[in-house]
């Protein structure tokens, strides 16, 4: 096969993925018909079954493709400080920055994947992140002595939690919210994961 024709399926499976996308996006995954992306992408409905072999595998293809987890994860990995605190707040930044502008296009692919396919295909970008994040979480190790005694893998779901219980109450009710319920909100986001909301308080015991 010669590599314009490569050059060709690659433009075509491409197109196809950008087609899928804005029609989940706006139709949902039932939806949005085989014969509709295929307009979309502006070739013939039989084209698409060199690609793919079903609708759900396209959208599978779309979801591992367009999922800002490429984007946000290097953020993360990329955050500076000399103390847990400094970091966790450099990454919450960093991430919370990066999806600026597309976090409506990131929560329509979750509550799709949610409704649509009770998470079905969340292993998979699962697979893909959570070492990153792991990774990412050694770096607390060094700080330990000032950390309580929780398991690591509970740390970083939390920080997981902080990151979209965030992004999904600021798309969701900030714009509802008096101003001292938006103003510097991330940080107090921050806070609550690193202190919680007592003051002053003695964490009590984990049953």
């Amino acid at each position: 096969m010669s590599e314009e024709l490569i050059s060709r399926g690659e433009r075509t499976h491409h197109e196809i993925l950008q087609a899928a996308y804005h029609l989940f996006l706006e139709r949902g995954f039932h939806g949005a018909s085989m014969r509709q992306i295929a307009q979309e992408a502006g070739i013939a409905l039989g084209g698409i079954y060199n690609h793919f072999s079903s609708k759900e595998e396209i959208f599978t293809a779309v979801f591992l493709e367009f999922h800002p987890y490429k984007d946000i994860i290097p953020q993360m990995s990329a955050a500076q400080g000399d103390t847990i605190e400094a970091l966790v707040r450099d990454a919450a930044r960093r991430m919370v920055g990066e999806l600026e502008g597309r976090r409506i296009d990131l929560l329509n692919l979750m509550f799709i994947e949610m409704v649509e396919f009770k998470g079905r295909h969340f292993p998979q970008i699962f697979q893909i992140v959570f070492p990153q994040i792991m990774e990412f979480a050694q770096r607390f190790l060094s700080e330990r002595q000032e950390m309580r005694a929780i398991p690591l893998i509970v740390v970083v779901r939390a920080f997981i939690g902080l990151f979209f219980s965030f992004t999904i109450t600021d798309w969701i009710i900030a714009e509802q919210l008096p101003a001292e319920g938006r103003e510097n909100a991330l940080d107090y986001f921050v806070d609550i994961y690193l202190y919680g909301i007592l003051k002053n308080g003695v964490p009590g015991e984990v049953p």
